[in-house]
């Protein structure tokens, strides 16, 4: 199991670009699970309504959690997208 942590530096968040641009490249770690946890909840980060469910703001702190095949090349992947889109 991989976990990564992202503090959300943009200043709306993780509203509806982001949240399906992140579900896509969360489905794109095929059959490694991803979990996404803010604020003591956590989603499925491969759903896209269970992101925005999470309401997460600029200062926020989300923990990724990459778990089974691949699980290292998948926190790796959304490593890179939280630095470049959040």
């Amino acid at each position: 199991m991989k976990t990564i942590t992202h503090v959300i530096q943009d200043p709306l968040g993780l509203h509806a670009r982001p949240a399906g641009l992140l579900a896509k490249a969360a489905g794109a770690c095929g059959a490694c699970a991803v979990n996404l946890t803010c604020k003591d909840q956590t989603v499925d980060a491969k759903r896209i309504m269970g992101l925005m469910k999470l309401g997460a703001k600029q200062g926020d702190t989300l923990t990724i959690t990459c778990e089974g095949e691949n699980e290292d090349a998948a926190a790796a992947s959304m490593e890179s997208f939280l630095k470049e889109n959040l």
